[in-house]
């Protein structure tokens, strides 16, 4: 028997690249799928995602300027450091949903090949979402897909990890910036992840990882007038709270991208297709004069 206290974690924000605790102060418990403490998570105020609004934006210029190239690299290279600390997440979703431990890592193992599969999306994506317009006339035509700018994400509440994972990489690969809730009840992998992103080359503040109240954080999000699209994967248990989100998104004409019917972990895992990679990307079309 040893007599030597463990390190208790003191998980904190992710946002601008730091990790702050949130300005209120406040925190919640989290537990887990029996109801055992596992830490005490920040509880988010209005004012914290004023500041990862702030923090997306100041970096969407760099990340959204950088080639898809560089982008593909740094989520490989997430990915990469994901693997490194397999074990660490596999026991955090392991708590946070309930799972057996071959269940956890296997959920684990699907997060870090998403990585993978988005990153060699990123000098793709435009193959798919560009084109060459025929016209009848003496110049060309070429539309490209930019993208939409600051995304709000709402992350699935049942599936901490691998659903956190399949909402936050499509939208950063394309060139986006992200400010993330986490999963109310399970926010510990999100949490985590914020330290592996720091670590993985990707610049401050182009993710922003919340925990806290759906409820509390969405509201503002959705009426933030620097915000330019919403992702809102993470409400689909609350149709009222769903159709709240849209009115207020209204306001500066957000795209809004609605919830799809989720139950538990397992659709997450299904192939996740384009959709998502093309929902928070404009088409810049350019007209180019051709010389005889």
């Amino acid at each position: 028997m040893s007599d030597r206290l463990s390190v208790l974690k003191t998980y904190k924000l992710y946002v601008g690249g730091k990790f702050p605790r949130s300005e209120s102060g406040r925190v919640y418990e989290v537990t887990d799928a029996k109801g055992k403490w596992l830490a005490n998570a920040p509880l988010s105020s209005r004012k914290d995602a004023r500041d990862a609004v702030v923090a997306a934006r100041k970096a969407f210029g760099g990340w959204s300027g950088a080639t898809a190239y560089n982008r593909g690299q740094i989520l490989y290279r997430v990915a990469e450091m994901l693997e490194g600390r397999r074990e660490q997440f596999a026991a955090e979703v392991a708590d946070a949903e309930g799972l057996s431990k071959a269940k956890s890592a296997a959920q684990v193992d699907a997060a870090i090949d998403r990585w993978v599969w988005y990153a060699g999306w990123s000098d793709k994506v435009a193959q798919i979402a560009g084109s060459a317009n025929p016209v009848a006339g003496p110049y060309f035509n070429l539309s490209s897909p930019e993208p939409t700018g600051v995304v709000a994400v709402l992350a699935p509440q049942e599936s901490s990890f691998l659903g956190l994972v399949s909402v936050i990489a499509p939208a950063i690969v394309t060139g986006n910036t992200v400010v993330v809730v986490t999963s109310e009840k399970s926010p510990l992998p999100a949490l985590s992840l914020g330290e592996v992103l720091a670590t993985s080359d990707l610049p401050g503040g182009v993710v922003n990882i919340l925990s806290g109240r759906v409820n509390e954080l969405g509201g503002p999000l959705a009426a933030h007038q620097d915000v330019n699209a919403i992702d809102l994967a993470g409400a689909a248990a609350d149709a009222e709270l769903v159709k709240a989100l849209e009115t207020a998104a209204a306001d500066n004409l957000k795209r809004v991208l609605r919830p799809q019917a989720v139950d538990g972990a397992a659709d997450w895992a299904a192939d996740p297709g384009t959709e998502r990679l093309l929902a928070f990307l404009e088409t810049k079309t350019v007209w180019h004069p051709m010389g005889v």
